[in-house]
């Protein structure tokens, strides 16, 4: 599978929303906004990050839009994260995608968050070289609930 990275186009947004609004993967992901339904919300997000200095992509596999990868926050705390359609999951689209968002954005050290049992996405961490730094306790919206979370860090 041919995976690529390339700029957000105003088209991806309403995949990107049917994506953020799958159960599971909202399961999965556990730290998600209150009400990932609130379009008017999910638009005034993207706008807001696409208009700032964030680094965001598209992510593409044979083509399809199949997620999204972005690098945000401020210096010395900047962090990854990453979506991808749960149809895709298991193929190493997420992997390939991380990788080339970490080619493209070379500044070390980069951190990343995950629910401490979200075994796909920290998978695909250690794959890039992501290390568990921390361990917190955080208020998981899409479970309704405070669960575990690991903090990763890449280093240089």
């Amino acid at each position: 599978m041919d995976v690529e990275l390339r700029e957000v186009h105003d088209s991806d947004l309403h995949v990107f929303f049917r994506q953020f609004n799958d159960p599971e993967a909202l399961h999965m992901a556990a730290f998600a906004p209150k009400d990932p339904a609130d379009r008017d919300a999910f638009d005034a997000h993207w706008k807001r990050i696409r208009s700032s200095s964030d680094v965001l992509r598209t992510v593409l596999a044979d083509g399809d839009v199949v997620g999204s990868a972005a690098v945000y926050g401020e210096p010395d705390e900047r962090e990854v994260t990453y979506w991808i359609d749960r149809a895709y999951w298991g193929r190493g689209v997420a992997t390939a995608a991380l990788r080339g968002l970490l080619a493209e954005v070379p500044e070390r050290p980069l951190y990343a968050r995950a629910a401490a049992d979200n075994e796909g996405s920290l998978r695909v961490l250690h794959k890039c070289g992501f290390r568990v730094t921390a361990q917190a306790r955080g208020f998981a919206n899409a479970r309704g609930e405070e669960i575990d979370e690991l903090v990763l860090a890449l280093e240089g």
